[in-house]
């Protein structure tokens, strides 16, 4: 297993950061240069279109230009909030988190960085979805990168789409899935002490009686959840910042200093380095918004539409929403409330699978070495390192009121077991730990809103609860119709049932390899697509033209 997360971890460094043996870290990743530049490239083309027409884009979101007796599956606002779905959700909650605690506060302005060129990447290939988009059997409709690459480029083509679609495939159980519910499951365990199997049941059979209706169960159950559930989170970071509004412009400085010039947290939080700053702010901006990721179009394909521009326009909205507005709240909230750099109470299961445990030297009782015990003395490990996230955590408790210290052991074996100085077995520990992910955003709420109310942490509770079956909805989609592609229709049905059971499994197992992986699939995915984008940039900029010449 160890041997597998090593060629996991050296195959997502391949893409994301290039490897120090190769290149050294000065360089610059590889798809930091590939999704920026033909950013930069298709912004540029197009006569910088994400500008020029948003407010368009937003005409025909409102569904003026509709016709219901067109060819699709879905209206463009159904469309809309299942590519949406997929992206306002973790990627918001989870992934600015994990951007600002990895790159430090200066990853969200690599972040809208990527969102505002990610327009035009979206506006791109949600267009090329639908003009190449076929109609099945069924009647139903299928497109997406496969599709415009094999139909756009030719025969000769054809592997390309297959290597999208089988990272396509993975990406969807894994990255839209697995990872989802870990977090779901992890902030369910924390906030309310629930079995990380139950959240994981719970969650896996939501997402299988829906994903099992099809595209248009999922872009009703969708085009209902989204907005209701964004709007919801959103007011609450609006509130935060509200109160904390004298911290609003130095935390706005802080994230544009640390952009070019980042500096490591007090508590060793954000990596201090420029590269692996801009690196985890594209990266975390592609997880969030997926612009260049060719999982978008898949969705925005089946929009009931006779001209494939109207799909690019209302695409191109999807970034814009995701990053430069919810994921900008984010990112202000766990600034402004200092929530990233801080230690937060917690109440840890020895077996957490985010905990690491460094045995420094056996512990030795009366004669007997023991050389997997991590003994704790006035709450501090005394023979080596407990760490989360690979930072120390603060001084242990017994109990949660943080009223006697920890003194016992913690047994590291198979079973990872948590004993008092009297030999009985504990089930938690508690201090303060730097929190990742959505448990980071979670604190910062709670920390945001306690002046109004406490709680405010079950806000992102509830927030994560529904955006990852909505994520993992759209996820599940995306990956069926790359399924599809590889294997034909009687496929799909036994893709959307591991999809289910793949759900249940990342719940209840720890996600490093599982997310490095999933990172190295959702890299494999982006660079396909991007090179069939590339190679079919004439296109588009011949029917962007034509549309702009008939409607002046």
């Amino acid at each position: 297993m160890e041997t597998f997360e090593e060629i996991v971890v050296w195959l997502e460094s391949l893409i994301w950061n290039w490897p120090e043996t190769i290149f050294g870290y000065d360089s610059l990743p590889l798809m930091v240069i590939v999704l920026l530049g033909f950013g930069i490239f298709i912004t540029i083309r197009l006569g910088f279109i994400q500008f020029k027409q948003l407010g368009h884009a937003f005409s025909v979101l409102t569904g003026r230009y509709d016709d219901p007796e067109d060819k699709g599956d879905i209206n463009h606002f159904q469309a809309l909030s299942t590519a949406l779905s997929a992206t306002v959700g973790v990627g918001n909650i989870a992934g600015v988190a994990l951007a600002i605690h990895i790159g430090g506060p200066g990853a969200l302005f690599w972040m809208w960085v990527t969102a505002l060129f990610g327009m035009a990447i979206k506006f791109t290939e949600c267009t090329l979805g639908a003009y190449y988009r076929v109609t099945n059997d069924d009647g139903s409709v299928s497109g997406g990168p496969m599709y415009y690459i094999e139909r756009g480029l030719g025969g000769n083509w054809k592997f390309l789409a297959i290597v999208f679609a089988i990272a396509a495939s993975i990406c969807a159980l894994l990255t839209g899935n697995a990872v989802q519910a870990n977090t779901v499951a992890d902030v369910m365990n924390s906030d309310f002490n629930m079995p990380l199997w139950l959240t994981g049941l719970i969650t896996s059979t939501i997402i299988g009686a829906v994903i099992l209706g099809g595209i248009k169960r999922i872009g009703y159950v969708t085009a209902r959840l989204v907005p209701f559930m964004a709007f919801l989170y959103v007011l609450g970071g609006l509130v935060i910042l509200l109160i904390h509004y004298d911290q609003v412009i130095p935390g706005l400085v802080t994230i544009f200093t640390n952009a070019f010039n980042p500096q490591a947290g007090a508590l060793g939080v954000g990596s201090g380095a420029l590269i692996l700053t801009l690196s985890y702010g594209v990266q975390r901006g592609l997880f969030s918004n997926e612009a260049g990721q060719g999982s978008s179009p898949i969705a925005m394909s089946a929009s009931k539409t006779d001209n494939p521009v109207h799909s690019g326009l209302v695409g191109l909205i999807g970034p814009f929403i995701d990053t430069i507005i919810v994921c900008s709240i984010t990112g202000l909230v766990i600034v402004v409330t200092g929530a990233w750099d801080s230690y937060h109470d917690r109440a840890l299961s020895p077996a957490d699978p985010n905990l690491d445990y460094v045995i420094e030297e056996p512990w030795e009782e009366d004669g007997d070495v023991h050389a997997d015990v991590l003994k704790f003395e006035d709450g501090v490990p005394v023979n080596g390192e407990l760490l989360r996230y690979n930072i120390p955590v603060d001084t242990m408790y017994a109990d949660s009121d943080q009223t006697t210290l920890f003194e016992g052991t913690i047994a590291v074996n198979d079973d990872i077991l948590a004993f008092d100085e009297d030999g009985m077995q504990i089930d938690r520990i508690h201090g303060g730990v730097v929190e990742n992910v959505a448990s980071l955003t979670s604190a910062a709420f709670a920390d945001g809103l306690r002046p109004l109310f406490p709680g405010g942490q079950y806000l992102v509770t509830i927030a994560v609860f529904f955006f990852v079956i909505s994520t993992a909805i759209s996820w599940s989609y995306y990956g069926d119709r790359s399924f599809q592609y590889l294997f034909g229709d009687r496929a799909v049905f036994w893709y959307r049932l591991l999809f289910v059971g793949m759900h249940f499994f990342g719940a209840i197992v720890g996600v490093t390899a599982i997310w490095a992986f999933g990172d190295f699939m959702l890299g494999s995915m982006a660079l396909a697509n991007i090179i069939g984008l590339l190679a079919l940039s004439g296109m588009i900029y011949k029917i962007a033209k034509d549309y702009n010449d008939n409607n002046r």
